[in-house]
């Protein structure tokens, strides 16, 4: 028996993509097995951090290297994901070792790629955008986890000038709401307790077979489902929010008060050239109305330093929407040109080292504002959804409603549980939970 195993970089689209890709596998007889046993290895590529491609190069070498050195038969490497959208049959010129490259729209005929490979066909490259949906093509959900993902809504049309989504995973797609909804089934069946709803924009999600269907309606019938004891979404698009997205956050208990919704920027004039196709005063105005709906909620988001002609002016407009909107915590990455996006064209790029110290303060920032947010916790009772063991004997972690991720002590715990803590100290990653009570099965909602 064949054996794989998959290693995925990047977004939690690619997570969801790689746990797909896996299921494909396993459903053709395939096992799986550690990177250094594996037959095949699957190198999902995210395309969105810096120097995607030349990381991916390196992570193929290695793995030939090891095959050398260890005098073994090198396994057949499959390189999948955004970076294989975006370079194609460059992958196969520049590193030898591959054998195959497929993009995100085309992962569910990996299997039969693969038996192609297998009988001697060489240079695979599948890049097609298939205009039927490539969910209909996996095998049913096998996932046994407390916390799961689900894709609803793939591609994007927004086309910020930074960004390669539109190129690599294509126009903005939704997957209808009865397909959702029996995934959902099947991972509730399987052991999921949380769901989050997955897509670039998750929240331009349409039912193609009822255009009335608007994404506020998509999570209440989810969380409607028996068993769904939390819902979560992301990554919300600020241009695509909805009165019915708003009220969701007052009206359904299962959802979680925890919201990311990317600005990227805190300057009007860099947000134009980045074409976000909103200013500052429309961020301000959607966070004011989500925190009217929930007053507790938990706010994250995107930023990125040093786009090109970001002055010093413009990034302090960025460090006071940190400081205004308090966010319990945030990504922030540094600008890097991506080949074939209107940015990267542009003449006035920022050297490497102002980028560099203007995201070392932003994220300070950042920091400083998580660790507030946490503190402000110190205090609250709430549940906590217990997903793997700490670090210490009898430690187990859980997340908050809020995404914090909170340890407590309890041996007698397990995966799954649901569990009332008080929030008795925090930290800038963490919060530390002194348990009340623990609930006595796992057998959907109360």
């Amino acid at each position: 028996m064949r054996k794989f195993a998959v290693k995925s970089f990047g977004c939690q689209m690619n997570v969801y993509d790689a746990e797909r890709m896996a299921e494909a596998l396993a459903a053709e007889g395939m096992g799986t097995a550690d990177e250094a046993d594996a037959d095949v290895i699957v190198l999902n590529t995210c395309h969105i951090r810096e120097k995607a491609a030349e990381k991916l190069y390196s992570e193929v070498g290695r793995i030939a290297a090891r095959s050398r050195e260890q005098g073994g038969r090198k396994p057949v490497i499959a390189v999948t994901g955004c970076v294989a959208q975006a370079e194609g049959d460059e992958i196969l010129r520049r590193a030898g070792a591959v054998d195959l490259v497929v993009g995100p729209q085309a992962y569910h005929r990996l299997p039969a790629l693969l038996k192609r490979q297998a009988a001697g066909e060489t240079g695979i490259v599948d890049l097609d955008m298939p205009a039927e949906s490539k969910f209909g093509k996996l095998p049913p959900r096998a996932r046994r986890a407390p916390s799961v993902f689900l894709t609803v809504q793939e591609g994007c049309d927004k086309f910020c000038a930074f960004c390669v989504v539109p190129y690599t995973r294509g126009a903005e797609s939704s997957r209808p709401l009865r397909a959702i909804l029996a995934e959902a089934e099947a991972l509730v069946e399987g052991g999921a307790r949380e769901i989050t709803l997955l897509g670039q924009n998750v929240n331009a999600w349409r039912d193609p077979e009822d255009a009335a269907c608007d994404f506020g309606a998509l999570m209440r019938a989810v969380a409607a489902m028996p068993g769904v004891e939390r819902l979560r979404y992301t990554t919300s698009h600020p241009r695509d929010v909805t009165e019915t997205m708003i009220r969701a956050h007052a009206e359904i208990p299962e959802l979680m008060p925890y919201l990311h919704l990317p600005v990227q920027s805190g300057s009007d004039r860099v947000l134009a050239a980045m074409n976000r196709k909103h200013d500052r005063a429309f961020y301000y105005d959607l966070v004011a109305r989500f925190r009217a709906a929930r007053p507790d909620l938990a706010i994250t988001s995107d930023f990125i330093v040093g786009f090109p002609g970001e002055t010093e002016e413009d990034f302090a407009a960025t460090l006071g929407i940190v400081e205004d909107i308090g966010y319990a915590q945030a990504f922030s990455f540094k600008y890097s040109p991506r080949i074939g996006t209107p940015a990267a064209e542009r003449e006035d790029q920022l050297d490497e080292d102002v980028k560099s110290e203007r995201l070392a303060r932003l994220q300070a920032a950042i920091s400083a504002s998580a660790l507030a947010f946490n503190r402000q916790s110190v205090g609250r009772q709430c549940d906590i959804l217990i997903e793997r063991r700490g670090r210490h004997p009898g430690q187990w972690i859980g997340k908050s409603p809020w995404l914090q991720s909170v340890v407590v002590e309890q041996e007698s715990l397990s995966p799954g549980d649901l569990v009332r803590v008080d929030l008795v100290r925090a930290g800038p990653n963490s919060l530390e939970g002194r348990i009340v009570t623990a609930e006595s099965g796992k057998h959907g909602k109360a």
